[in-house]
């Protein structure tokens, strides 16, 4: 399976959202990647439910929901509701990871579980045959336009060894400092999303920083 991008319209401007998201239905994104922030569990706050109904008013592209807050579970039904697509929650965030992944599924969505820079992906063996997809975040999150940590890359890989030992589909999503300069290690370390904010939206071209992106060809992993 080729690769996923997921561009982060937390990047976007938020006076022409309408504009950005034709942008993006005519692009070659294969996602919409929305960070939804409290004020909590990160420090800063972004969208919320009727937001995120509304993106899915104008998205021709699944909606990719990463809730950085803390008690996931109280929201996860209302963001599917609005339209979440792919519903990501924090493992820092919840005691009880492995109930709420198999209720996000039971509601028709695609469950997903992030993880800050410093939390092991070992973290992840009593859950991982549940989920669809692994978030990694490659910088501290709640801000955008931040430096990727290379650190990141030997999580890639460890993970996907194990993914890979399993048998499993589980895909892996990097989300955090992800552009042209990196886009290929990441991939060759096994990353199956990129995550792009700043690098698209700030670019000169955001339609063909995103074909650039999707274009990247991979033959081998560096596991």
């Amino acid at each position: 399976m080729s690769h996923l991008i997921a561009p982060s319209i937390l990047a976007a401007n938020y006076g022409h959202l309408n504009a950005d998201f034709e942008m993006l239905n005519q692009s070659k994104a294969d996602w919409v990647h929305v960070d939804v922030m409290d004020g909590v569990f990160v420090p800063n706050i972004s969208f919320g439910q009727m937001l995120v109904k509304q993106m899915k008013a104008v998205s021709e592209k699944p909606l990719d929901v990463h809730l950085m807050i803390v008690e996931p579970e109280k929201y996860v039904d209302s963001f599917i509701e609005c339209g979440a697509e792919v519903v990501t929650f924090h493992l820092e965030a919840t005691a009880h990871a492995h109930r709420l992944i198999t209720h996000i599924q039971s509601q028709g969505a695609k469950a997903g579980v992030a993880l800050n820079p410093q939390t092991n992906v070992d973290t992840l063996d009593d859950i991982l045959e549940g989920l669809d997809l692994v978030c990694l975040m490659s910088v501290n999150p709640g801000f955008g336009g931040q430096k990727f940590i290379y650190r990141t890359l030997h999580k890639i890989r460890t993970l996907k060894q194990k993914i890979t030992e399993r048998n499993l589909d589980t895909l892996i999503e990097i989300d955090g400092g992800v552009g042209l300069q990196n886009a290929e290690a990441i991939l060759k370390a096994g990353a199956d999303v990129l995550v792009a904010g700043s690098s698209v939206f700030k670019s000169e071209d955001p339609t063909k920083t995103i074909e650039r992106l999707s274009s990247i060809q991979i033959n081998n992993f560096d596991i």
